[in-house]
């Protein structure tokens, strides 16, 4: 899992980055959840981080789009 991205720099990226980002985001956790249900997951504070960094992307996402 990549660092924490701080939303300044999420905010730089353009709005395609983001996008991909977002999907990257959603298999990482799809994978990370399925992980945690067979037992494999060692940390499962993982889980807690991609969704924290999901909800960022989305947040900027939404404050792009309604910017114009």
């Amino acid at each position: 899992m990549k660092s924490k991205t701080k939303l300044h720099e999420l905010r730089e990226k353009a709005e395609g980055d983001l996008v991909l980002r977002e999907k990257e985001l959603a298999e990482q956790l799809f994978a990370l959840r399925l992980q945690k249900v067979t037992g494999q997951l060692e940390k499962s504070s993982k889980v807690r981080e991609a969704k924290r960094e999901m909800a960022r992307v989305l947040t900027v996402l939404r404050e792009k789009r309604q910017a114009g």
